[in-house]
């Protein structure tokens, strides 16, 4: 459900929906071609651009890719989700199924429950029980996963092996709903493999390890505390004002706040509508604000961001205390 800041933005955005590019959503199909065409180039000329750089740009065209699966099951380029997951559906970047990230993210955009380690499944958060449940060694990776440096290595092994269960609860409660899915990305990821190996002398290592794992880490770049847990769900997300690169890259989901109100607006709109309503956004958001990721390395590159238990659960962990622990930006909300 789309939330404006008021009858004026939404005539605006109606107006901006009615121009030649947001109708045809030509910067989208661009980027469909480019995102491909990149890809299989680099795949094809893997000999001479050597193993290292291959699989460095395959990792970063692989998290290109799934900012454009993000696209995707917002509805663009097209009105019709079939269409969408066709061109979504290459297992480009490895891992997961586009119709499991659909259905997953989906469900993360029911802002009441954002962070809420059992109602969001894109939460960096556990439960009490799940806390108490995990021993010395899961616990200290699950602190470790919320400086920068813990998110790119453990990120994605956390996403996987999350992932990976929930499956397998499905199926251990009679739950097949999601079979088919799995077996036809399993299908696609063993024929490009094996293709990448035979006609381009990429070993299936060096594409599932090293791109595969290496695109969630770069994903995980965009993901890293782009949720914190406050009272009001507008002061949830964050907004943070990334250099063009980044921009690209995530295809301006680092204004991330703006996404969650209005996620029918295209990734080519984002910063636009952000920009015109620049500090209402921000004093939205609760002031959560960064002026790009270098500001989260420099300030969590080792340090946790936010202690793994949600809320104010996290006062009881013997030692440790959040409101100290914050940034002003955090503690204003």
């Amino acid at each position: 459900m789309a939330i404006y800041l008021d009858d004026a933005q939404r005539q605006s955005l109606a107006r901006l929906a009615s121009s030649w590019t947001w109708r045809t959503q030509w910067p989208t199909w661009a980027l469909i071609i480019t995102i491909y065409g990149g890809w299989f180039c680099v795949a094809t000329h893997a000999r001479e651009l050597g193993l290292p750089v291959t699989t460095l740009l395959l990792a970063l065209l692989g998290a290109w890719y799934m900012s454009l699966q993000h696209e995707l099951l917002h509805g663009h380029p097209t009105r019709f989700p079939f269409v969408n997951a066709l061109v979504g559906f290459a297992p480009l970047a490895v891992w997961f199924p586009y119709g499991i990230y659909r259905e997953s993210h989906l469900q993360h955009h029911d802002d009441a429950h954002l962070t809420h380690p059992e109602r969001d499944p894109e939460s960096y958060f556990v439960s009490h029980i799940a806390w108490q449940n995990a021993g010395r060694g899961i616990r200290a990776l699950l602190v470790v996963r919320n400086a920068f440096i813990g998110r790119l290595l453990l990120g994605p092994a956390f996403a996987i092996a999350a992932t990976g269960a929930q499956a397998l609860r499905r199926l251990a409660r009679g739950d097949r709903h999601d079979v088919p899915v799995w077996l036809a990305h399993c299908a696609a990821l063993t024929a490009l493999t094996a293709w990448l190996q035979r006609c381009c002398g990429i070993p299936a290592w060096a594409f599932i390890v090293g791109a595969g794992y290496g695109a969630l880490a770069v994903g995980s770049i965009r993901s890293f505390h782009e949720h914190r847990v406050a009272d009001a769900p507008q002061h949830r997300t964050v907004i943070n004002e990334a250099a063009w690169f980044w921009r690209l890259l995530f295809l301006n989901n680092n204004y991330h706040a703006v996404h969650h109100d209005l996620p029918h607006v295209p990734w080519f709109a984002l910063r636009k509508v952000y920009e015109m309503s620049r500090q209402r956004y921000i004093e939205r958001s609760g002031n959560f604000l960064v002026k790009g990721y270098s500001e989260w390395l420099g300030r969590h590159a080792l340090v946790p961001v936010a202690h793994p238990l949600h809320g104010k659960l996290a006062d009881a962990v013997p030692g440790h205390s959040p409101a100290a622990a914050k940034p002003q930006w955090a503690r204003a909300s």
